[in-house]
């Protein structure tokens, strides 16, 4: 048989080009859904106080509307900034890490505001009592209302500013802190960086959807630990991607 009726499939060594497989085709193909860059910063917990930054604008334009006089509706605006400045206060001092601390606080509270709706209606059930609780008239005019949120705005503004001094990136290859008013810039080495979750105050959690994220690096003993980190869940599933895109660039390297 001549060799121009043997068909061109049986001849070994003369496939077309195109057919051949390159063997990064599935590690390129996840490349482009990996982040080239993720930032992480650690925030005070000044940041949790937007509720009373809220209800301060909130109560002082109705505050404003009702005419700055001292009157039933304006000593209740008063009684509700306190009580959600009061409760914002409680989830930044303490943790509540569990729903059964949750479900006490809840429970402490409606107890507490059951007791208060008692007395206020009923004040000849217990006369010591009932008297405070009608002394209890507080009351604040729209300008202190604005005042205070002006002051939060202030501070929120200075953390803005703050944390463009201090934060952390996280790269293909490396983990770099930027820290400081000159740039001072540290390195560490991205491959097999570990990364913990942990989410210490369900509160917390519900405001900003923050937590806590530890980092063990290769060549630190001790770990980098940020505190308060916003949107927790997503930046760790960024994380996950590019660890992920790491360790089967690095496998396959080996196996070259």
């Amino acid at each position: 048989m001549s060799e121009e009726n043997i068909p061109q499939e049986s001849v070994p060594g003369t496939e077309a080009p195109h057919e051949a497989v390159p063997t990064h085709a599935h590690t390129a193909s996840k490349s482009h859904d990996v982040p080239k860059k993720i930032y992480l910063i650690s925030y005070p917990k000044l940041v949790f106080l937007y509720p009373t930054f809220i209800a301060a604008i909130v109560c002082g334009i109705l505050t404003a509307i009702n005419g700055n006089q001292q009157t039933s509706w304006s000593e209740f605006f008063s009684l509700v900034f306190l009580g959600v400045m009061t409760l914002n206060l409680v989830v930044i001092t303490f943790d509540f890490p569990r729903t059964t601390s949750l479900t006490l606080f809840f429970f402490v509270a409606m107890l507490i505001m059951g007791l208060y709706l008692v007395f206020h209606f009923n004040p000849d059930l217990v006369p010591v009592v009932g008297n405070v609780i009608h002394s209890l008239k507080p009351f604040a005019n729209s300008n202190f209302f604005f005042l205070f949120a002006a002051v939060l705005f202030l501070f929120y503004l200075a953390i803005l500013v703050a944390v463009r001094f201090d934060y952390w990136e996280v790269g293909p290859n490396e983990l770099l802190h930027h820290h400081g008013f000159l740039s001072d810039l540290k390195r560490y080495p991205a491959p097999n960086l570990r990364i913990d979750k942990e989410i210490n105050d369900v509160f917390e959690y519900a405001l900003l959807r923050s937590g806590r994220l530890i980092l063990h690096a290769r060549t630190e003993s001790r770990a980098i630990v940020l505190d308060n980190v916003l949107f927790i869940n997503r930046k760790e599933q960024m994380l996950t991607k590019m660890l992920g895109s790491l360790q089967v660039s690095l496998r396959d390297d080996d196996d070259e």
